[in-house]
C-alpha cells in the first residue's frame, strides 16, 4: 500500500517593511540593529553579521489572539497549551465567494470537536488593497456559539477580522476567547488544503502579558 505523500502548505502572509494588515494600524518599522558592515569593523572582515530590528503592532501579518487579547484575566501567549496550536487535526469550511455572513449552518455539517477549524472565504485574495478591509466576510454570534458548544480547538479565517468590523461588541472575538479557544486571523493559502487529512501549526513566541502576535501558519497534508 503507497502512503500518500507528505506536503507542507503555506498559510501565512509574508511581513515586510510598511506592511498594511488591518485599516488604521501602522506597518511594521524594519530596521538594522547591527549592519553587515558595522560588523565587519568590528569582528573583521571575513566575520559579520546582521541583527535586525523590527517595531510593530502585534496585529501585523498572519496572527493568532489569545484570550488576554481580549480579557485581561485571560490566558496570554505564553500561557495557551501548546496542544491548542500545534499539530492539531485540521478542516476546512468553505463557503461562497459572495457569503459575507456566516451563520452557523454554514458549519452544522462539519465535526469540529478538538480540530482546528479554517473558515475559507477567498477574501486573502484582496491582500493589500483597498477593497480588503471592506464588507468582508465574517463569523455571527450564533456560529460562534455553535464552535464553542461543538468544541472546536482553534477557529482560522482568510479575511480582515473574524467579526464585522462594524460590530463594536465583537461577539466572534468575545465569544471564542472567553472559552479559550485561539483565533488566527490573516490566513491565505486555504483554497491548497483539502477538506480533511492535515495537521495545522500555529504557535507565537512565548510572550507574557500579550494577547496577539504573528505567526508561520502552516499544514502539514498527507
Amino acid at each position: 500500500m503507497v502512503e500518500p505523500q507528505r506536503r507542507l502548505v503555506e498559510l501565512s502572509h509574508p511581513i515586510r517593511h510598511g506592511l498594511v494588515t488591518y485599516p488604521g494600524l501602522p506597518g511594521p518599522e524594519i530596521t538594522e540593529h547591527l549592519s553587515r558592515e558595522t560588523a565587519a569593523g568590528l569582528y573583521g572582515p571575513d566575520t559579520s553579521f546582521h541583527i535586525g530590528r523590527i517595531s510593530m503592532v502585534a496585529n501585523t501579518g498572519t496572527y493568532l489572539d489569545s484570550p488576554f487579547h481580549r480579557f485581561a484575566t485571560g490566558k496570554d501567549l505564553a500561557g495557551i497549551p501548546l496542544e491548542r496550536l500545534a499539530d492539531l487535526e485540521g478542516i476546512v469550511v468553505r463557503v461562497g465567494s459572495d457569503e459575507r455572513v456566516i451563520e452557523s449552518a454554514r458549519l452544522a455539517d462539519h465535526e469540529v470537536r478538538g480540530k482546528a477549524v479554517l473558515v475559507h472565504t477567498g477574501w486573502d485574495r484582496h491582500w493589500e488593497t483597498p477593497a480588503y478591509g471592506v464588507g468582508a466576510p465574517f463569523l455571527t454570534a450564533g456560529a460562534t456559539k455553535w464552535l464553542v458548544d461543538e468544541g472546536a480547538a482553534l477557529v482560522g479565517i482568510d479575511s480582515v477580522n473574524i467579526d464585522d468590523i462594524g460590530d463594536k461588541l465583537r461577539p466572534a472575538h468575545t465569544g471564542l476567547l472567553r472559552a479559550g479557544i485561539p483565533i488566527v486571523e490573516h490566513l491565505c493559502g486555504l483554497d491548497r488544503l483539502p477538506l480533511t487529512g492535515f495537521r495545522f501549526h500555529a504557535a507565537p513566541p512565548r510572550v507574557e502579558q500579550f494577547g496577539t502576535f504573528p505567526v508561520r501558519a502552516y499544514a502539514v497534508v498527507g
